[in-house]
């Protein structure tokens, strides 16, 4: 089965700037070890929210907005697309994500396949 590994954290990065240099790379290294895993076949890291673009259409009329729709505490800062002989193998992936201990979280959610 297919998974979406959704990475949310806190778009302010103080605790990930503030670390030292050689631990900020052991953790992008964690990150990047994740995308060569047997299984991963995509992801990345995304803009800040402010850089997105939020598309409605009402009555027939896009309207744009910039930024999130939400105010929230935690942002989807990135993701990987993981496949897995089953949700349990999905779980594994996503405990080694470092967002995941660092005060954020990632939800593992299954993608619809037709």
């Amino acid at each position: 089965m297919k998974y979406a590994l959704l990475i949310y954290s806190s778009e302010a990065r103080d605790g990930f700037d503030s670390l030292p240099e050689d631990e900020q790379n052991a953790i992008l290294g964690e990150y990047f070890a994740i995308s060569e895993l047997p299984g991963t076949y995509g992801g990345g890291e995304l803009q800040p929210s402010a850089s997105a673009t939020t598309v409605r259409v009402e009555d027939g009329r896009t309207l744009t907005t910039d930024g999130p729709f939400a105010e929230t505490k935690e942002v989807l800062g990135g993701f990987y697309l993981f496949e897995a002989d089953d949700l349990d193998g999905a779980l594994e992936v996503a405990a080694r994500i470092p967002a995941s201990r660092m005060g954020g979280a990632v939800e593992v959610r299954p993608i619809v396949e037709r």
